[in-house]
């Protein structure tokens, strides 16, 4: 399944509910975050997480984040590969393979 597949079905879901009216970019980053909360509490007394837990939850911030770019009529894939390229620019490999330090301190 494609991404595109993934977010066809995610309208479908919302237009079958009529939910559209309920995501707005505030609801939905509230809900990224919200969403967000309940991945970390998985791993809140068990560093590993239960697993399915994890789908689960990581599966719902997805959603959100999904639905959120869709809202704004931006494509994900396009503004994670941006971000990456920029990201790749702070962080030269020869400077910080193997580290942890930020970009500034490299």
């Amino acid at each position: 399944m494609t991404n595109e597949s993934v977010l066809e079905a995610l309208r479908a879901f919302v237009a079958e509910r009529d939910w559209a009216q309920f995501h707005s970019p505030e609801n939905l980053a509230k809900s990224v975050s919200i969403e967000a909360g309940e991945l970390l509490e998985c791993f809140q007394w068990r560093a590993d997480g239960d697993p399915e837990r994890v789908r689960e939850e990581l599966a719902d911030v997805l959603t959100y984040c999904l639905l959120l770019a869709d809202t704004l009529g931006e494509d994900p894939d396009r503004i994670v590969l941006d971000k990456l390229a920029r990201t790749q620019a702070k962080y030269p490999v020869d400077k910080s393979r193997g580290r942890s330090t930020k970009y500034d301190r490299l």
